[in-house]
């Protein structure tokens, strides 16, 4: 791989600039794809972005920008893409910094910041070659998520109108699951984890099977059909518990069952004051399946374990032999499933083979 030092100016850089959507972002005369396949959406706050124009306007160095020149001649960027949309947007007037736009500055400060030189290093090289310098470089920086380096294997026409539902900030996908799935769109979260449920978990299988399809309208179906079945289920609201339960893997498991939502509701309310249930989000899933183990019952403090251990004078109840404490476990005499509480009254040490047979009986 050949790499080579170079200066740009900021009014080199933002010649013939065009943030496109979803065409693309492009700048330097046209020649420069600043948002190539593997680099993340815009993701620069307000700050960060002024933050850059500080740099540029009190002429300290910004850091070094890593470009790759592709066979056409043409380059698209490495690393430095949220620094270069950042100097490009300022000067296009998208926004001011310290209450002034680009075109408010008085023209010597204009001619300041458009003489502005960047140092960028040039690489030339294979795809491959220029993915793994990128790999290489983004550790020093904020590291791409998984989901942004699978985007950048699996760049097609399908990924284009996928992002499109799910990868923009306000998306469709966002709007619909706002109350009931936390994940951040522009890192691609919420794109991976549908795509988890939607490929029971093989992500990558799933995108290159439809990298070149012409759209995603499967992909977006089916959330759309998740969400429904999930709002009609569980109408009402718990934000605080919804953004922990794991939507998707509920409907592939339960989607083609109706349930009385009322009647869920009771018991979601019931569960919610019950003190023994620590694991509140597990709520959803147990009603739909009943597995206590969703729920992180409150176990037994060591203080109950051992009174029970010395009242029982070493001797599990059910098949009367002795044993040391660290090979019998707590359980509920009465099961919780039956009401009974994790109380001191309701503790019995039983030895792992008992505890066993008995479950939840």
């Amino acid at each position: 791989m050949k790499i080579e030092q170079t200066q740009v100016t900021v009014r080199e850089l933002c010649e013939g600039y065009v943030d496109d959507g979803e065409n693309g972002v492009v700048g330097y005369g046209g020649r420069l794809n600043i948002r190539p396949p593997y680099q993340r959406e815009f993701i620069y706050g307000e700050h960060q972005q002024e933050a850059v124009i500080n740099t540029i306007l009190r002429g300290f160095p910004l850091n070094t920008m890593y470009w790759s020149r592709k066979d056409d001649g043409n380059y698209e960027i490495i690393d430095g893409q949220q620094r270069t949309m950042s100097i490009c947007r300022y000067v296009k007037g998208d926004f001011s910094y310290q209450f002034k736009y680009f075109h408010n500055q008085p023209q010597d400060i204009q001619q300041t910041i458009l003489d502005y030189e960047l140092t960028v290093y040039v690489c030339e090289g294979t795809d491959s070659e220029r993915l793994d310098w990128f790999r290489v470089i983004n550790i020093a920086g904020e590291k791409l998520t998984e989901q942004e380096l699978r985007n950048a294997t699996y760049a097609g026409t399908w990924l284009t109108d996928a992002k499109r539902y799910f990868s923009k900030s306000g998306c469709a996908a966002s709007r619909l699951s706002r109350d009931y799935i936390s994940a951040n769109p522009i890192r691609q979260e919420l794109l991976e984890r549908t795509l988890r449920w939607k490929s029971g978990g093989n992500i990558e299988h799933y995108m290159a099977q439809h990298q070149h399809d012409a759209n995603a309208t499967e992909l977006w179906l089916y959330f759309q059909a998740m969400m429904a079945w999930v709002k009609a289920t569980f109408p009402h609201k718990h934000k605080n518990l919804w953004t922990s339960v794991d939507w998707g893997q509920l409907y592939n498991e339960f989607g083609s069952k109706t349930y009385d939502a009322e009647a869920l509701e009771q018991r979601i309310r019931a569960l919610l004051l019950d003190d023994d249930v620590t694991r509140k989000s597990g709520i959803y899933p147990y009603l739909l399946d009943g597995k206590e183990s969703h729920l992180s019952l409150r176990a037994f403090s060591e203080a109950q374990v051992l009174a029970a251990y010395e009242q029982q004078g070493g001797i599990c109840p059910r098949c009367g032999k002795h044993f040391e404490l660290e090979q019998m476990q707590a359980d509920h005499i009465t099961p919780w499933s039956k009401g009974g509480k994790t109380v001191p009254d309701n503790c019995q040490m039983l030895c792992a083979e008992c505890n066993r047979r008995k479950g939840g009986k």
